[in-house]
């Protein structure tokens, strides 16, 4: 996240405008603070220890070390946790809106087809079917096999 997307969250409209989640936006922004805070931390604690004695020094080595790596394993899970819920939400968002949307596309549909069949006329002359020629080629045999019937009875 660049200096001019943190300008545009705060200085624009979006702060004050509730139809979009500014939250997903804002993550990055907390997982930066918090590595931030991790590493002040760490800072702090080897000056602490190691101004007592050189035994609590080595010791806040170790203590950095462990809970360091424990915070920033703590750190990412709740970021991604974050993003995962506002993709969640953001899908369930689109799929409520695609179904309010395909519901009234059914219902212009539905409508159309009833003006179709509303505005249609019958045709003007009807075809009489004993008008038409008779085909004059002989029948196909059907050719029968064990498979699709049972053999026939011999004649007594």
């Amino acid at each position: 996240m660049t200096l001019d997307d943190l300008k545009k969250i705060f200085l624009s409209p979006t702060l004050f405008r509730l139809d979009t989640i500014l939250a997903p936006r804002l993550v990055p922004v907390l997982y930066a603070a918090g590595l931030a805070a991790l590493l002040l931390w760490a800072v702090i604690h080897l000056f602490a220890t190691f101004g007592r004695t050189f035994g609590d020094g080595l010791w806040g080595l170790l203590e950095i070390g462990v809970f360091g790596l424990f915070g920033l394993i703590v750190l990412r899970i709740v970021c991604e946790f974050l993003l995962v819920f506002f993709k969640v939400n953001e899908t369930a968002t689109r799929t409520v809106s695609l179904s309010l949307v395909s519901s009234s596309l059914l219902d212009d549909v539905r409508d159309a087809i009833s003006d179709m069949a509303e505005d249609a006329t019958p045709p003007e002359t009807e075809v009489d079917v004993r008008d038409l020629p008779v085909a004059s080629t002989p029948r196909p045999t059907v050719r029968r096999t064990a498979k699709r019937t049972p053999p026939s009875k011999p004649e007594l």
